[in-house]
């Protein structure tokens, strides 16, 4: 595996250890004067960083199923322990995708502005899943290695 598999944790580290951040600033940071002082200048920054370390997750995660000859077998129908433990991790990859893509779109809108009641509630909900759902791709991912 190389190159790809340190670089795929090193950016697993960056996304899962900032959703980690971001989700105990948002749990002890009580104060909604200091959280509009806060979120709006770490935010945006915070956003790009997110987006590089996911696409480079994603980039090195299909260069090594593909390096590995899981491709072949995801598109053979094979029905291998390992392989259902792929399909139940990407599956899971692309709801993280999608719920990203939802959360940036609401917070790079409202970043200067006061959210909506939904706005508010969808942008909340989005980070919450996304922060368990890595934790559960971060379980098929260990077991995956296992395999391999």
């Amino acid at each position: 595996m190389g190159w790809s598999i340190h670089l795929h944790l090193i950016s697993a580290i960056a996304w899962i250890g900032g959703a980690v951040f971001m989700f105990v600033l948002g749990i002890f940071m009580r104060d909604k004067r200091a959280q509009k002082e806060v979120y709006p200048r770490i935010g945006p920054l915070f956003g790009y960083y997110q987006i590089v370390a996911l696409l480079i997750l994603v980039a090195t995660g299909l260069f090594m199923i593909s390096q590995n000859g899981l491709l072949t077998l995801l598109l053979s129908g094979d029905t291998s322990e390992i392989v259902l433990t792929l399909q139940k991790k990407l599956i899971l990859v692309g709801f993280v995708i999608i719920l990203t893509i939802i959360h940036f779109i609401i917070a790079y809108k409202t970043n200067d502005f006061e959210r909506t009641f939904w706005q508010n509630i969808i942008s909340r909900a989005s980070s919450l899943l996304i922060f368990f759902i890595n934790l559960w791709i971060l379980h098929y991912a260990i077991i995956i290695r296992h395999y391999l």
